[in-house]
């Protein structure tokens, strides 16, 4: 029985393509829904934008940090790596990654593989993440 090799990280392969920039906005979306739902619970987003914002930033640092993916990049199927090794990215740059995405203008500043400025101070790029499937006895 062969043991799979991982997939070599973004940053050493060659034939790497980043997932389009729909799928990236369409998490954003959802995410950004889900924070707008929470940040009601202890704040109105209509008056306090800040709450929003916070929620996200949150999001971002406890999900990417642990998960690799947020709520919103599960649903369309990609996830938050490192560049260089291919692994999660931690709760640091996690939450570094929050902070210039909140920011906007870093993320609309991206490379040849669509990575934005928070992508590159944080080390990171977006991948596509296939759901496995279930392997059932």
């Amino acid at each position: 029985m062969t043991t799979p090799q991982p997939p070599a990280p973004p940053a050493a392969d060659q034939s790497f393509v980043p997932p389009s920039l729909g799928r990236r906005f369409g998490a954003l979306m959802i995410d950004w829904i889900l924070c707008l739902l929470v940040s009601f619970l202890f704040a109105d987003p209509t008056r306090d934008a800040w709450s929003t914002v916070a929620v996200l930033i949150a999001e971002y640092t406890f999900f990417l940090g642990l998960f690799a993916q947020t709520p919103g990049m599960y649903l369309n199927k990609i996830a938050c790596v490192s560049y260089t090794d291919g692994g999660r990215i931690g709760v640091f740059r996690a939450l570094l990654r929050g902070v210039l995405l909140a920011l906007v203008v870093p993320a609309l500043v991206m490379d040849g593989d669509r990575r934005g400025l928070h992508d590159r101070l944080a080390n990171s790029v977006i991948v596509s993440a296939p759901r496995r499937k279930a392997v059932r006895p």
